[in-house]
């Protein structure tokens, strides 16, 4: 019997991983190995400087693991332990609460994180993640049935992906569903653009008057998006965006860029 491994950013009870449970359990064993509560943002982070925790559960009539550290951690852990040191068949993460386009999103998502650390151990992997609707607070009731229909569309992807396994060339995927996802919306083939946002830094200050410092975002203006890119696809076209990923950023043709070492003997 094939072996799906599930995991999250968003910790081990939300719904966006159980989404995903019930349309991906007839299609093997399904293991579900994720953080105990929120990890988002943590990129490919591991934990090194303390110990790791592992709890068994029971969550909506399923067993579950729910890890102490981030989402990596949950992949190593869950291969190496609770799978017994045998990779499963298929890696799946999220479906998480907020979009991942962007090469600005992606190398900092926890949610990709953990398709990227199967991708490593050569597991077929694909992270998929669902956007927020824009200036609207987030409604549980609207996440359970938003999730429910984004996981409905992944659900087809994923059994291609557990019976062809990665095309040529490609080591996972990131997929993004846009708030309103539907049978109807259409599909994009994409590669990731470089921003979604401006990042921001806001000074304030504590009751004692010390300077503290609070991150964020300013969205680019949807004109600055480049056609074919997961943004574009995304807020644009209202599309899902599926974009193929490579683990190997670097240059592969290093022929024209030999001279470059050049520079570390002659430091001009």
């Amino acid at each position: 019997m094939r072996r799906i491994l599930l995991t999250n950013d968003d910790g081990i009870t939300r719904p966006g991983l159980w989404a995903l449970y019930d349309v991906v359990k007839d299609l093997g064993e399904v293991y579900v190995v994720a953080p105990e509560s929120a990890r988002s943002a943590t990129g490919m982070s591991i934990t090194l400087h303390k110990p790791l925790r592992l709890k068994r559960l029971l969550i909506h009539g399923s067993t579950a693991y729910a890890c102490s550290g981030t989402p990596s951690d949950c992949v190593i852990v869950a291969v190496n332990k609770v799978l017994s040191g045998k990779p499963p068949d298929l890696i799946v993460s999220g479906i998480n609460e907020g979009n991942n386009v962007s090469l600005q999103a992606v190398y900092g998502s926890g949610t990709v994180a953990a398709a990227v650390r199967g991708a490593l151990i050569g597991v077929p992997s694909a992270a998929f993640s669902l956007a927020s609707r824009e200036n609207e607070p987030l409604s549980f009731a609207w996440l359970k049935e938003a999730t429910g229909r984004a996981a409905e569309r992944a659900r087809p992807f994923i059994e291609w992906l557990l019976n062809n396994g990665m095309p040529k060339g490609v080591d996972y995927f990131n997929v993004n569903f846009p708030p309103e996802v539907n049978s109807h919306t259409p599909v994009k083939v994409t590669k990731a653009g470089k921003i979604r946002y401006t990042e921001m830094v806001n000074e304030r200050q504590d009751p004692q008057g010390r300077l503290y410092y609070w991150l964020h975002g300013k969205l680019v203006p949807e004109e600055m998006f480049e056609p074919d890119t997961d943004v574009y696809a995304l807020f644009v076209e209202k599309s899902i965006s599926v974009s193929p990923m490579r683990l190997n950023t670097s240059v592969e043709d290093l022929s024209s860029l030999k001279h470059i070492a050049d520079f570390f003997r002659s430091g001009r």
